[in-house]
């Protein structure tokens, strides 16, 4: 695909490199007429600056470096008060060679910028004893220094996240970003690793051309890419748009990280070493057929020709996974080409697929070299498709590609729960597969898995349920969360879909395992309940066997036989009883919504005259509130003495963001009840939501049965079951008069 935009051609072909090298000559020839001619002086750039990598927003780090000048002093203001008039930022020291080289030796962040030293003005001879005696020191002691920088690596990495990952990463302090670049650098310097190579310098240009580009649009000095500059930063590197960036950039930074990590091993061999200097040569231990463990890694074993053997990749890996080790990059290397194995495969490379994922949270790292090394899309060309794609949902914490790998892990632990533990650790691996195509990827990742599931040598049978598991992945979740699980109609629907025993708990597995890799919000113990009951009444229904319908509780009825009203609170439960009338879900609704409580589902049922509505809530932030305060509260609305639209304007009901948000959409759902009309509606999240919506609702005669209430990040999934005065499913003209009124309540 051509991403540049014709308008942009010529920026995107020339980058910023030029731009920076520009900016760092001028900086260069200033700072240099400001020293002018001056003996026993340098002025020596460090850091971004020494780098030669000036950015719109950059700082001019600079150390003005002398041989005990004793009117330093009055040469430092002469250079720093012009450089503040201009309005450049600037970081600045004045210290002789030994002071320089002790605060290096003292301040690991100085050390780095310092790494970097680089001429400007002055005495060169200054600069390259500053230099030398920098890396000098760096390098004695550079057991100490170097775990130190990876200690500040992770701690870094813990505060920002995964650059890859984020949707508004920090582009220098996240995980992948520029000073994981600058920590490999260092370690190179200290002579323990290799450099840099070509790939992770065209992942760093790509990473800092972006911070260029922010520079540039934001007018700043902004080292965080926030949504509403995305887009002006895409065209302004000559991207089509702001995922095609976010997908740029992904790629660079987990190429960057994987470097990074690579480079660590090498430190902790580095340290590793001198500590044990003296008791030996390290031994290789025999791993697997072809493979043996040599320096903390998996390695070839003396003799193996990789030519030889098409499935030795995939042992490789799966030997590494199950060991916790990582694959020795120069093995990496000679591994036979993905491309060099028959299609469908043999059964000893898928039975090698499987071990891989079988391994759990073990496989994921093993999994991340495979891709770096461009193994993983030569196993599977479909995953080109979904490499590095980004989700725009908050929920997700990881690209598309990094998901599936994820899934498949969490699903490792669940394998003991299934009949078919290979198409469960399969499905999970291909259950997203069509996000990399047009139209809805349920159905796309379906024909894509069936084809992958072939190409690995699967059966007819097992790749024809291999797509039907990829295609039914969100039936579970999104049932137990949208529908009502008391109406049969809810269970023929799924009963249907699965066909099987085997099929569903393949598809109950995988909805755990899927829920738990996509993040926090998309998994809890409230929906796991929901999903293990629905799952409970399907079993039931595909052995024939007929569960009973829930009653009431015996606490609930003698609490509906005590008179009305009456509210019982109990942890994320609150059970109203009233009369019966309309109106009564909703008004509830409200008061639970003017206390900071989220319904994430009610349902409504009758003793004689009474109606007993159940809420299940759960705090918006903070404690729950007081459980007397809450209950009293709900009396009075429903004696009608709590003017509910009053409270809920007190406490801020509407809550609208400054973000713009996609207009809110009411559906009808069709077959999904035989006894009431389903509307499912789809808006942004906000407090009173399921108040507002229950009053549009009545004022059209119409009563809400039951609600199902889901949330993914700032979207609300809410889905009624309503029915008129008479208890029947609405007729057409009040169904679509109520569907105008809900879309008109949250205009």
């Amino acid at each position: 695909m051509n991403t540049t935009r014709t308008g942009d051609t010529r920026r995107a072909e020339r980058g910023f490199a030029s731009e920076r090298a520009l900016r760092t000559a001028e900086a260069d020839r200033w700072l240099a007429r400001l020293l002018g001619v001056e003996p026993d002086t340098a002025l020596v750039a460090v850091g971004g600056y020494g780098r030669r990598e000036l950015t719109p927003g950059s700082d001019l780090d600079v150390v003005l470096v002398h041989r005990n000048r004793p009117d330093v002093a009055t040469l430092a203001d002469r250079i720093w008060y012009p450089i503040w008039d201009s309005g450049t930022r600037l970081d600045h020291a004045v210290r002789t060679v030994p002071e320089a080289r002790a605060v290096a030796r003292d301040d690991l962040k100085a050390a780095l910028g310092m790494l970097h030293a680089r001429h400007v003005a002055g005495d060169p001879e200054i600069t390259d004893e500053l230099r030398a005696g920098v890396l000098t020191d760096w390098r004695t002691h550079a057991q100490r220094r170097l775990g130190e920088l990876v200690t500040m690596t992770a701690d870094r990495a813990e505060r920002f996240g995964e650059l890859a990952f984020l949707l508004e990463p920090d582009l220098k302090e996240a995980r992948g970003g520029l000073r994981d670049v600058h920590a490999v650098q260092a370690v190179a310097a200290a002579w323990v690793a290799p450099a840099p190579g070509p790939k992770v310098k065209a992942a760093y240009e790509t990473i800092l051309d972006a911070r260029h580009a922010l520079h540039e649009v934001s007018g700043r000095s902004a080292d965080r890419l926030v949504l509403q500059e995305q887009d002006e930063v895409a065209a302004a590197l000559g991207l089509l748009d702001a995922d095609a960036l976010l997908r740029a950039l992904a790629g660079a930074a987990r190429g960057v990280a994987f470097a990074f990590d690579q480079c660590a091993r090498h430190v902790e061999r580095f340290r590793s070493t001198r500590r044990r200097r003296g008791r030996g040569a390290t031994r290789r231990r025999p791993l697997a057929d072809g493979l043996v463990e040599h320096d903390g890694a998996v390695v070839l074993a003396r003799g193996v020709d990789p030519a030889d053997d098409p499935t030795l990749t995939l042992r490789a890996a799966a030997t590494a996974a199950g060991h916790g080790l990582p694959i020795a990059a120069a093995t990496l290397d000679k591994l036979p080409s993905p491309e060099r194995l028959p299609v469908p495969w043999p059964d000893a490379a898928r039975d090698s697929l499987l071990a891989l994922l079988s391994a759990g949270p073990a496989a994921v790292p093993v999994w991340e070299a495979l891709d770096q090394a461009g193994i993983i899309v030569g196993l599977f060309p479909d995953w080109e498709r979904v490499r590095n794609r980004p989700q725009r949902d908050p929920i997700h914490t990881y690209t598309v590609d990094r998901h599936l790998i994820e899934t498949a892990a969490h699903a490792a632990a669940l394998t003991r729960d299934v009949g078919r533990p290979d198409l469960l650790l399969l499905g999970a691996l291909f259950h997203d597969i069509g996000k990399g195509w047009p139209g809805e990827h349920s159905r796309t990742g379906a024909v894509v898995a069936r084809e992958l599931g072939s190409r690995i040598g699967l059966g007819e049978d097992d790749a024809a349920t291999l797509s039907r598991v990829v295609q039914h992945h969100l039936l579970l979740p999104r049932t137990a969360v949208r529908r009502d699980l008391d109406d049969p109609v809810t269970i023929s629907t799924v009963t249907k879909a699965v066909g099987d025993r085997e099929t569903l708990d393949l598809l109950a597995a995988l909805a755990v395992a899927d829920g738990q890799a996509t993040g926090p919000a998309a998994w809890n113990d409230w929906k796991a309940a929901l999903v293990d009951d629905l799952v409970t009444r399907a079993r039931a229904a595909l052995d024939g066997r007929t569960l009973p319908v829930p009653a009431l509780t015996d606490e609930q009825r003698e609490l509906a036989e005590m008179g009305c009203p009456a509210v019982l609170v109990r942890g994320g439960q609150v059970t109203v009883v009233a009369h019966d009338r309309p109106g009564l879900l909703w008004r509830a609704a409200g008061v639970l919504a003017g206390h900071r409580l989220t319904v994430r589902a009610a349902t409504a049922a009758s003793h004689g005259s009474t109606a007993v509505t159940v809420f299940t809530v759960e705090p918006r932030y903070g404690s729950p509130p007081d459980a007397a305060l809450l209950a009293e509260d709900l009396r009075r609305a429903l004696e009608g003495r709590l003017d509910v639209a009053a409270k809920l304007k007190r406490g801020g009901e509407r809550q609208r963001t400054a973000v713009p948000v996609p207009p809110p959409r009411v559906l009808e759902v069709a077959d999904a009840s035989a006894n009431s009309t389903v509307l499912e509606v789809r808006a942004q999240d906000e407090p009173g939501l399921l108040w507002r919506i229950g009053r549009a609702l009545a004022e059209r005669g119409v009563d809400i049965r039951a609600a199902r209430v889901e949330t993914l990040g700032a979207a609300a999934v809410d889905t009624f079951y309503l029915v008129d005065r008479n208890g029947k499913p609405l007729d057409d003209d009040l169904c679509a008069a109520a569907v105008v009124s809900v879309r008109k309540s949250l205009a």
